[in-house]
């Protein structure tokens, strides 16, 4: 089915900008639906990507770029110790096999083809555990893990060794890895050997190398939370699909840091 829309603003808006805003799309989704010719304005088919809609005008999207908006699937899990998010290797177990219909928390749903390849939006090592998107949404990648985003990513993490104020000071500023400065963290110590961690980057193993660098081992590491989204009471091994919502202030987010701690 085609969707329709008539813009109430006030002043000339670019479509792709529109849509995100309306939260229909993103403006690259957007773009990419122009580019296929499936949106149109008052009857006709828009083909520059800069155009503008005007108020009163309606904008129409073609029932083929709906049904393709609406294709995309993003899973929430709940990832064990012992899974790896990432491309398995000789008898490691993906994450991407928890996805089955047994282990659906929630309302029930759609469960997504096996054969359908979802690749993970932030990876998880196999020793950590917790919050993993799990996508074959291009533009949710990008929001989540591209070089602009600005989400931040939550850890809680016990640790062994001695915390002290100065290691506390060197993991939130003043740390380098492979070569290039970090930026800056949220660190604070919530209980004796527990931290908590925020960042906006994510390099491999990045928190197990920080702890490293300042004498400290990591004992047991969860993600809670990848911007806006949290894993709330998602139980451990379990899985839910991504609503519709929650996609659209993850892309928000991306770019203007709302929703964050």
């Amino acid at each position: 089915m085609a969707f329709s829309r008539t813009y109430d603003g006030s002043e000339p808006i670019r479509v792709n900008k529109w849509l995100a805003q309306a939260g229909v799309c993103s403006r690259r989704e957007a773009e990419g639906l122009i580019a296929d010719g499936l949106v149109s304005i008052d009857g006709e088919t828009v083909g520059d990507v800069g155009r503008k809609i005007l108020p009163g005008q309606t904008l129409t999207l073609q029932a083929g770029g709906q049904a393709a908006l609406e294709a995309r699937v993003t899973v929430v899990v709940n990832k064990p110790v012992g899974y790896v998010s990432a491309q398995p290797e000789g008898e490691q177990v993906p994450a991407a096999r928890l996805v089955r219909p047994a282990a659906q928390w929630g309302p029930a749903g759609a469960v997504p083809s096996a054969r359908l390849s979802l690749a993970p939006a932030g990876r998880l090592d196999m020793d950590s555990r917790g919050l993993l998107l799990l996508t074959d949404d291009g533009v949710l990648v990008k929001a989540v893990i591209g070089p602009a985003s600005m989400l931040e990513k939550e850890y809680f993490v016990e640790v062994r060794g001695e915390v002290t104020a100065d290691k506390v000071r060197l993991l939130r500023q003043g740390l380098e890895l492979d070569g290039r400065q970090l930026r800056p963290a949220k660190v604070v110590e919530v209980s004796p050997g527990r931290l908590r961690f925020v960042l906006t980057e994510g390099r491999n193993r990045q928190i197990r190398r920080m702890c490293e660098l300042v004498g400290l081992e990591v004992a047991d590491l969860i993600r809670t939370r990848i911007g806006p989204l949290a894993l709330g009471d998602l139980p451990e091994g379990r899985w839910r699909l991504l609503g519709a919502e929650e996609r659209a202030a993850l892309i928000a987010a991306s770019t203007t840091g709302a929703g964050q701690s």
